[in-house]
């Protein structure tokens, strides 16, 4: 592994070619870039790019709206992952502060701990916020067929997942697009494998490495997509072989085409992607949030002057945001980069200027 390493920051050292544009998809990548000053290894002519790999980042401000409201009904308990209590809605209000309004708003650490509040409160309504990629669908789905076996009529999911794919297309295609490569999330790979990311190379011309989240992982990985591109060549690498396989995981994949179908979703910053969201199919309705409430198809919005939207679509440098160190900061977060520890804005504060 130490030949590798060395290998690696040879290469990236030494690149003296034309410029090279690698997005990483995955805010976990994003934060370890940041937090292991990587960008400081690399010859100002590879630049790095941010991009839509935060599950909180990418929701609709719609739907944080949506759920700010349900909070407040007396029959209702909001369930949700830490970091979805701090986005801000389109008052700058957020679950956390509506909780000090008195709605019943809960941190969970995974969905299993919603089922279990929904079988202690029988006559209350548990909503859990299901929000994420491929790598956290496979539980949210086991959630509801497990509420289905129990009979559980007072949980029900909101769904907000996300499929990586189209998203990674619609960046690729969109007109002027210059990105080289692209760092492929491990953890969506451990579960849609290899060939979920073959397309890239096949279909869009763009080089993949899909990565795992230690340094050697991350230097490795660039250094293949920077000697790819001196050498003129198109690849796509599987370098998370101890734990991705080509096929990926076909228990869980069988999970989410069980219990969901592909749908157009909105993304906050990249706008409606074609079959990007992943909907309850119409026999689960009754664990449906969306059903179960009537709710309305969700908006966007961006608080005034916040740029997250740039920076998801690697449109913008956190950096150059001109909210950024001023009126936004982890403590008084103007949009949801700054609040997820995934975002890019976050590991931007949190690790300095590079």
């Amino acid at each position: 592994m130490k030949d590798t390493v060395k290998t690696a920051r040879e290469i990236i050292e030494h690149y003296d070619g034309p410029p090279v544009r690698i997005m990483e998809v995955c805010g976990t990548h994003t934060h370890e870039i940041f937090r292991l000053g990587i960008r400081k290894l690399l010859p100002e002519q590879v630049n790095l790019i941010s991009g839509p790999g935060c599950p909180v980042c990418v929701t609709p401000g719609g739907a944080i709206d949506a759920t700010m409201a349900l909070s407040m009904r007396p029959d209702v308990i909001i369930c949700s992952y830490g970091d979805m209590l701090r986005v801000p809605g389109s008052a700058q209000d957020t679950l956390l502060k509506r909780r000090g309004k008195g709605g019943d708003v809960r941190i969970c650490l995974s969905v299993s701990d919603a089922i279990r509040i929904a079988q202690a409160h029988p006559h209350q309504q548990v909503v859990f916020l299901g929000v994420g990629f491929e790598t956290t669908a496979p539980g949210t789905a086991a959630a509801i067929l497990e509420a289905e076996e129990l009979g559980l009529d007072n949980f029900s999911v909101l769904s907000l997942l996300r499929k990586s794919e189209p998203a990674i297309r619609a960046i690729v295609h969109e007109p002027g697009c210059a990105i080289d490569g692209f760092l492929c999330p491990g953890h969506v790979a451990a579960i849609i494998g290899e060939q979920g990311f073959r397309f890239l190379k096949e279909e869009c011309h763009r080089s993949g490495v899909i990565c795992g989240f230690e340094p050697e992982d991350i230097l490795y990985a660039l250094s293949q997509l920077i000697d790819a591109v001196s050498c003129g060549r198109v690849i796509l690498e599987n370098a998370y072989a101890r734990l991705v396989r080509p096929q990926g995981n076909i228990t869980a994949m069988a999970l989410m085409d069980q219990v969901f179908e592909p749908e157009d979703a909105l993304w906050r910053g990249l706008g409606v992607i074609a079959q990007s969201g992943m909907k309850i199919k119409a026999r689960y309705a009754a664990w449906d949030a969306r059903v179960k409430f009537h709710l309305p198809p969700f908006a966007d919005h961006e608080p005034p002057g916040c740029c997250c939207a740039q920076v998801i679509s690697g449109k913008m440098d956190p950096r150059e945001c001109p909210l950024f160190r001023q009126t936004c900061t982890p403590q008084t977060p103007v949009g949801p980069c700054m609040v997820s520890a995934e975002g890019s804005c976050a590991a931007a504060w949190l690790y300095g200027s590079e």
